[in-house]
């Protein structure tokens, strides 16, 4: 099982050739494919048109589908943010910190091609999907 980032979902509903689009196509056909409810909620958030959004839920709610975010999992995402802020990296956006943490946390692969996600690769044992 893979959890998928929304960068590499936004990629693939937009047509993107990407190493990673590649990855998540073929995860599609032959293995569980997850996602967290904080992804859910920024893809679906960016389709203007009625008829891609309900195409889209419809996609992810045949998914496997976590919740990200509770008490141990915001215990874990300060200590992760903490640990890289006292190796002089600051994380962006704080939904990369629940993403990567969750994935952490619960010893899940994640395939992203937002690079933001490397740090926590590098520094927290985050496992990239390849």
């Amino acid at each position: 099982m893979i959890i998928v980032d929304t960068s590499v979902w936004i990629d693939f509903f937009n047509g993107k050739n990407s190493d990673q689009v590649h990855l998540l196509d073929k995860a599609l056909g032959t293995e569980t494919v997850a996602i967290g409810d904080l992804i859910a909620l920024e893809i679906l958030q960016g389709f203007k048109k009625d008829k891609d959004y309900n195409t889209t839920k419809e996609l992810i709610n045949s998914l496997t589908t976590y919740d990200m975010l509770g008490q141990n999992a915001v215990l874990s995402c300060a200590d992760n943010y903490r640990k890289l802020r006292k190796k002089g990296i600051t994380v962006r956006k704080i939904a990369d910190v629940i993403i990567a943490s969750f994935c952490v946390l619960h010893d899940f692969p994640l395939l992203f091609s937002d690079k933001d996600f490397q740090p926590f690769v590098k520094h927290l044992g985050l496992k990239e999907v390849k």
